[in-house]
């Protein structure tokens, strides 16, 4: 690639949240293949260079200008004193499309039940500094000693821990019972700020934010076709969620007409059955890759 070609250099997160961040890109357009070793993947975009780096480093290689852009959690920004420019924020993560929330915890059978009385103890945690600053601004002297990996075990060989969950299923399986909430987190897309001052990198990052919250968007959504003789066709309507502003084209024959329409998954299931029964025929449910607004 000739060097007079721009290229963003975008940072794609390494570990757990990898998949997902995959899934999201590719559903937005952009399909990125990663070697079994590599730390440079490939993009089907020339404009774009892939980097993997791990979440909890992303946003010092961002503020540094190695890469232009990248995904992470708010919680690594906030760790590192990051200064970076947060374009958006995309809410999913490793399992779910939820916050994931980092929560202090002790053993089911602690005698601890507040946050005050870990005054004077001593909690492992990977977020080191977002701990530290949580217990300094209520006034209690804790040791936050910094874990390398499974933080879980810890918190029996110390008074507590402060360790990361998306669905709390990791402190039931652990015998672990949460204190208090240390911060909830989402995902990031992240600019350096010389980049940001670029004509050319903040529109293409602009437009890669644009597809990216597209097809978070549609995640939970389905598009929904149907036939409706237009004697039925109020009674039709009725049953749409009223928020919803459906499209309503002429067929050939001008007894019916289609119905179109983009709607809740989950309200799918309990929709289809009713319209069916006030007259829609044909219908069809088809998933969604971007919903832009």
């Amino acid at each position: 690639m000739p060097e007079s070609h721009p290229v963003l250099r975008v940072g794609i997160p390494k570990g757990s949240l990898s998949e997902s961040t995959l899934d999201l890109f590719d559903r937005a357009g952009y399909h990125i293949r990663v070697g079994s070793r590599s730390y440079f993947p490939s993009i089907d975009d020339p404009e774009i260079q892939c980097v993997m780096f791990r979440a909890q480093e992303m946003s010092r290689y961002v503020e540094d200008g190695v890469l232009d852009m990248g995904l992470t959690g708010v919680d690594w920004i906030r760790e590192n004193d990051s200064n970076v420019i947060e374009v958006c924020e995309l809410v999913y993560a490793k399992a779910t499309a939820r916050p994931v929330r980092w929560v202090l915890a002790v053993p089911n059978e602690s005698p601890i039940r507040t946050v005050e009385e870990f005054d004077g103890k001593i909690v492992a945690s990977e977020l080191l500094n977002v701990t530290r600053r949580f217990f300094e601004e209520r006034g209690l002297s804790v040791k936050v000693e910094f874990s390398w990996g499974a933080t879980e075990v810890k918190a029996r060989l110390l008074d507590g821990i402060v360790d990361v969950t998306e669905t709390g299923s990791s402190l039931v399986a652990n015998d672990l019972r949460e204190v208090a909430t240390i911060m909830t987190s989402t995902t990031r897309l992240i600019a350096n700020r010389s980049a940001w001052q670029d004509a050319w990198k903040r529109r293409k990052i602009e437009s890669i934010a644009l597809l990216l919250q597209g097809a978070i968007e549609a995640r939970q959504k389905v598009g929904l076709k149907m036939n409706v003789a237009r004697d039925h066709l109020e009674s039709v309507l009725k049953l749409l969620p009223s928020e919803l502003s459906p499209t309503i084209s002429s067929l050939a024959d001008n007894r019916y007409a289609a119905v179109e329409v983009v709607l809740e998954e989950a309200v799918e299931r309990e929709l289809i059955p009713a319209l069916k029964q006030a007259g829609a025929s044909g219908i069809i449910t088809y998933g969604l890759n971007k919903i832009i607004p």
